[in-house]
């Protein structure tokens, strides 16, 4: 991962731990909301700037470089035999799941259907995975990185194309909640790539929003997915009007 994109990921992580919001850095920049927020989302930041936010922290840009260097050590995909361990066993991919959205030992406990010689026998396993510290108290400390993701084309990626996104696009997407759009049109590859990686950073924006909403009480929160996808696709329809 390239160095300003982990030098950013500790900064977003700072400024939440020490409860400095956007507006804030916004108002000691000179800059509106809107651009603070656009700086981050495109990675592009002047080191006058990223001085003045450290600042702010009552933090050197060297201590930023020392969280980088920590970050990368953290996982940001498992091996193809590890997925292929969660897809074996539902409740150990289900376990990581909650986890992996800040849910701790206790609130699985209280919210689901795992007994507590069953859960931690699960975090055991996560723990010999490297998937997480297991500490005292069966207290957790997470060893995937911010940008953790599964495997292209690895066993999760495959459970989804089978189960996953058959379920998912059941729905009507009628609800309040709902949410879904389509867009076809003849466009150049360029645009194509260029789209690839803005379907990336909203991605990205999803799991940063989510990360602000873990500490929530588990009841203010909504299990929710989202799916980003493009290709190169045309309507059955109207290729059969295509001359040959």
């Amino acid at each position: 991962m390239a160095q300003t994109t982990l030098i950013l990921q500790a900064l977003k992580g700072c400024l939440k731990q020490k409860g400095i919001t956007y507006a804030q850095v916004a108002k000691r920049l000179d800059l509106s909301e809107a651009s603070v927020k656009r700086i981050f989302s495109e990675e592009n930041i002047s080191l006058q700037r990223l001085d003045q936010i450290c600042a702010m922290m009552n933090m050197e840009i060297t201590d930023l470089s020392k969280i980088a260097e920590k970050k990368q050590d953290e996982i940001s995909e498992l091996t193809e035999e590890q997925e292929a361990e969660f897809v074996k066993q539902p409740k150990l991919l289900f376990v990581a799941y909650m986890l992996l959205n800040e849910m701790d030992f206790d609130a699985i406990k209280a919210h689901y259907d795992i007994s507590e010689h069953e859960g931690i026998q699960l975090l055991a396993h996560l723990d010999r995975i490297k998937f997480i510290d297991l500490l005292p108290g069966n207290r957790v400390k997470l060893l995937t990185s911010r940008n953790f993701r599964w495997r292209k084309h690895g066993a999760i990626e495959k459970l989804f194309n089978e189960q996953i996104r058959a379920e998912f696009f059941q729905s009507k997407f009628a609800k309040a909640d709902d949410c879904m759009q389509f867009g076809g049109a003849l466009v150049s590859r360029a645009t194509i790539l260029q789209m690839h990686t803005k379907i990336e950073k909203l991605i990205a924006e999803f799991n940063e929003l989510a990360q602000q909403d873990a500490s929530l009480p588990f009841s203010e929160r909504i299990g929710c997915g989202i799916v980003g996808a493009m290709r190169p696709w045309e309507f059955s329809l109207f290729s059969q009007f295509r001359r040959r």
